[in-house]
C-alpha cells in the first residue's frame, strides 16, 4: 500500500518529468506569393461582365501550427490590379485547415480598398477567398512556400457597385527568385572552397 510520502513524492517525480519536457513550440510561420490570373468584373452589381488581367501579391502569417496534420490562423494583407487601371489594398484574417498533410485548404476574409482610373475616390469592399496547393509546414525556419490556386469574390461597397471573381494561380516569392539566384551565382563563379577542388581534378 502507498503511504502519503510516497504518493506524494511520486506526484512530484511525474510533475517534474512533465514540466521539464516545456509546452509544445508552434511557431508563427510567413508565406508570400504572386497571384496572376483572371477576373470577371463588373460594375453595379452586374458579375463577369468584363474579363480582365489580375495581377497581386499576397501574404500572410499563421499562427499555431506544429505540423502538417494540424490547424492554423492569421492575418493576410494582399496589393493587386485589374487590368492596371486600378489598385486595391486589403487585409483580414486566413485560416488553415489541413485537408491533406502536403495540401491544406486556406480560407481569408477581409476588407480592402479601391483606387481606379475613373475617379470617385477610394471605395472600401469586402473579400472572401480560398486556396488550394502545396503548402507544408517548415521545420527549420518560419517561412513555409506555399504554390497553388486562388479564387476570390471581391464585393465593392462604393457607388460604383464594383464586383470582381477572381481565378489565379498563387507562386511563391521564392520559388520566383530562384533563377535570379542561379544566375547570380553562375556570373560569380566558383566558390573559393570549390576552386582546390577543381584545381585537384585537373591535376588528374
Amino acid at each position: 500500500m502507498l503511504t502519503a510520502r510516497r504518493t506524494a513524492a511520486l506526484i512530484t517525480a511525474f510533475l517534474g518529468t512533465f514540466l521539464a519536457q516545456g509546452p509544445a513550440r508552434a511557431e508563427p510561420q510567413a508565406s508570400a506569393g504572386l497571384t496572376l490570373g483572371v477576373a470577371g468584373t463588373g460594375t453595379e452589381r452586374h458579375f463577369w461582365d468584363t474579363t480582365l488581367f489580375h495581377a497581386g501579391v499576397r501574404g500572410d502569417v499563421l499562427f499555431g501550427r506544429e505540423g502538417n496534420d494540424d490547424f492554423g490562423v492569421g492575418p493576410y494583407a494582399e496589393v493587386l490590379t485589374h487590368a492596371f487601371d486600378e489598385i486595391q489594398l486589403g487585409a483580414g484574417v486566413s485560416a488553415l485547415a489541413p485537408v491533406f498533410d502536403l495540401f491544406p485548404l486556406v480560407v481569408s476574409a477581409g476588407l480592402y480598398g479601391r483606387w481606379s482610373e475613373d475617379g470617385g475616390g477610394l471605395e472600401p469592399g469586402v473579400a472572401a477567398a480560398v486556396f488550394w496547393g502545396l503548402r507544408s509546414h517548415n521545420f527549420h525556419s518560419s517561412y513555409g512556400m506555399s504554390n497553388g490556386l486562388l479564387a476570390q469574390m471581391r464585393l465593392g461597397l462604393g457607388a460604383s457597385g464594383e464586383t470582381a471573381v477572381v481565378l489565379a494561380a498563387q507562386l511563391d516569392v521564392a520559388v520566383l527568385g530562384l533563377p535570379f539566384v542561379l544566375l547570380v551565382n553562375a556570373l560569380q563563379g566558383p566558390s573559393p572552397e570549390a576552386t582546390p577542388l577543381r584545381r585537384a581534378d585537373r591535376a588528374r
